[in-house]
């Protein structure tokens, strides 16, 4: 008889590893997904009837929300009310079990619960801890509350992004969210890494502000202001330190973006529009030189590409090495034929759904095959299989524990 998707062995680097996911949203939880694309197993706990806030965000289908199935991918879910005795103390044996858990309530919410460090190091000496807060865990701010959009406008990302006589602009999508998952996928392997060479080593505490890990990310945004007194200003799609860059509408009505700052791929561009006078002309010798030119150049590309349709554009930018690519929009992903070469697009059993295709693992590893299986699930969906199968509950037990809306 065929395995399912859940009881097929795992593949990946960090087989073996247990990770908790107690976090909400997308920040923790993307810290905690990323583990497990790696190989990790991970379970999931949510509040009993109410579940993580993404099971709310759009966008839906038949009432599913999307985001939820796929940021949870591969997860074990179960319900578990932490603020009670019984709920802690089931919690602590899921502790004594784990290498990681990942948090993102506000600073001291857990001790509050009888969930200190101390406690849940007593139960797991070796747990690495990761809290994920808006402004870390010491502070003016520590207890403020915050979502992506504070992250990037207050760690300075939305200042520097949208056209230079227009508001500040938010991408269209929570990246600081994403921003800080990453941040937070990294420092647990740091963490881990230090537990795997010394035995006697002690869990550790991870305080990640989201805010910090997006100002980190533009790492030249505050020495400019040190160094040369000037904050970073917007310049919508024209690149301040290249030239020429931007984003072109082609004759056939497609948007293409530009780039290229060394002299052998702007001559590779100037090619590829067939102005190889450019490339000597004086004003444009340096990358330096451009960018003071700027203006100038991104009107003379901007013109060819009207004048150009998307396919002859590719065809000259590709053929001269040029660098030049299509704003892809989500059908265009899925169409196109190097992401369906490479595969990245892996078809996952969905209980809703059937199967359905969502990005892989990134990145690949030479040594392991990393998959996913499939999508998040219902609420609870593995109460019986951890609680039961994993610790131990009789079905008595676990039946009363439901019925105290503990579990």
């Amino acid at each position: 008889m065929d395995q399912s998707p859940d009881t097929e062995p795992r593949g990946g680097p960090l087989v073996g590893l247990r990770v908790l996911d107690i976090a909400t949203i997308i920040a923790g939880p993307t810290a905690a997904s990323l583990l497990g694309d790696y190989g990790a197993e991970v379970v999931k706990v949510e509040l009993p009837g109410q579940g993580d806030g993404l099971r709310t965000f759009t966008p839906f289908k038949d009432g599913k929300s999307l985001w939820w199935k796929v940021l949870n991918r591969d997860k074990r879910l179960v319900t578990l009310d932490l603020r009670k005795p019984q709920g802690k103390d089931l919690f602590l044996r899921l502790v004594a079990e784990a290498d990681v858990l990942v948090e993102n309530f506000r600073p001291d919410t857990l001790a509050g619960w009888g969930l200190d460090a101390q406690t849940l190091w007593a139960a797991q000496p070796r747990l690495v801890i990761l809290r994920t807060t808006a402004f870390g865990q010491t502070g003016p701010y520590r207890n403020r509350p915050g979502f992506a959009r504070i992250f990037e406008a207050m760690g300075g990302m939305t200042f520097i992004t949208g056209e230079p006589d227009r508001e500040p602009m938010h991408v269209g999508y929570p990246i600081g969210d994403s921003i800080g998952g990453l941040f937070g996928g990294l420092a647990l392997m740091s963490a881990l890494w230090k537990l795997a060479r010394d035995p006697e080593a002690r869990g550790e505490e991870i305080d990640l502000s989201m805010t910090e890990a997006v100002t980190k990310l533009i790492d030249f945004n505050t020495l400019k202001f040190e160094l040369l007194g000037e904050s970073h200003q917007r310049s919508g799609n024209v690149s301040q330190y290249a030239a020429p860059t931007g984003v072109y509408l082609t004759r056939d009505g497609h948007w293409v973006s530009l780039s290229g700052s060394t002299n052998s791929l702007y001559a590779a561009n100037c090619h590829s529009i067939g102005r190889p006078n450019l490339i000597e002309e004086p004003r444009y010798r340096s990358n330096q030189d451009r960018c003071r030119h700027a203006h100038e150049l991104n009107a003379i590309f901007q013109q060819w590409f009207a004048e150009n349709s998307l396919a002859h554009i590719l065809e000259r930018f590709e053929a001269c090495g040029g660098t030049v690519a299509p704003v892809y929009s989500a059908q265009q992903i899925v169409e196109d034929p190097h992401v369906q070469a490479r595969g990245f697009l892996q078809t996952v059993r969905d209980e809703d759904f059937g199967e359905v295709r969502v990005p892989g693992v990134v990145p690949r590893f030479g040594n392991h095959t990393c998959t996913i299986r499939r999508t998040g699930s219902d609420i609870g969906a593995d109460n019986e299989e951890v609680f039961r199968g994993r610790l131990g509950l009789t079905q008595e037990e676990f039946d009363r524990l439901r019925e105290q809306k503990i579990i």
